[in-house]
């Protein structure tokens, strides 16, 4: 494929869309690395981000509480609100970025010519080891099921992130979370995460002795997170398979 096949941007063309946040909490410095891995892949000349590119619209807002990252804060805003508790109802005052990015969501909900497929919250966890993440619970068995694909393809692409860390819950603590609330919004098409990754370090499948995560190691998670969308449209049949294999992302 090449990028004149541009199928996201055909006029009148249904949009699949990736919307990506980060840095709700201050403190959580890796997770800019990790988005900001996410977006150099993307914005790059590699042949699986040309591709992507063209299947695909990603939305990303790399930083959600800027006036927390700039006091220093660990983990509210500037008004003291933990923001990822705030998703059901924001403020406009209030939680000003999280109230933007959620208008602009439901906007693109409401859109019968857009399909939002995937929305991934990236934090960084102060206990847990690797890369990780967190997913929602639904009665529907095979809505579940599906909702392992893309952590699964993403654990071959990436040997930092355990999918034996991996969870799928609904605790009602973190009913007012990004993907809390927008599982419960979305339709049964969209999957809705939150990726978590190490402050300090990973262990390999090999080895039992850990390995301290570098900013170039963030940004190579992130990298690995981008070309798994690739991945998990080729089975989805989105994506035709004439690029030829290429090694892991390095």
């Amino acid at each position: 494929l090449s990028p004149s096949a541009a199928v996201n941007l055909r006029p009148g063309a249904e949009q699949k869309v990736v919307f990506i946040t980060a840095r709700v909490h201050p403190g959580e410095t890796p997770s800019s690395f990790v988005c900001q891995g996410i977006i150099d892949f993307l914005v790059s000349q590699h042949p699986i981000a040309k591709v992507l590119r063209d299947h695909l619209v990603f939305k990303i807002a790399p930083m959600l509480n800027p006036d927390g990252v700039y006091l220093g804060n660990y983990r509210c805003s500037l008004m003291g609100f933990d923001l990822n508790r705030h998703w059901a109802n924001p403020s406009p005052w209030a939680h000003p970025t999280l109230h933007g990015v959620k208008q602009l969501i439901i906007e693109m909900y409401n859109n019968p010519k857009i399909n939002l497929e995937f929305y991934i919250d990236i934090h960084a966890h102060s206990t847990m080891m690797n890369g990780f993440m967190y997913g929602n619970i639904f009665e529907d068995e095979e809505r579940f099921q599906r909702q392992a694909v893309f952590p699964k393809l993403l654990c071959q692409n990436a040997e930092d992130f355990s999918y034996s860390s991996t969870s799928f819950n609904r605790d009602a603590v973190k009913a007012g979370t990004g993907r809390r609330f927008l599982g419960g919004l979305l339709n049964d098409t969209s999957y809705c995460y939150t990726l978590e990754v190490s402050f300090y370090s990973y262990i390999l499948d090999g080895p039992t002795t850990a390995v301290p995560y570098t900013e170039e190691a963030y940004m190579k998670l992130g990298r690995n997170v981008a070309r798994t969308f690739l991945d998990y449209y080729r089975l989805n049949s989105l994506v035709e398979r004439p690029l030829a294999p290429t090694p892991k992302t390095r």
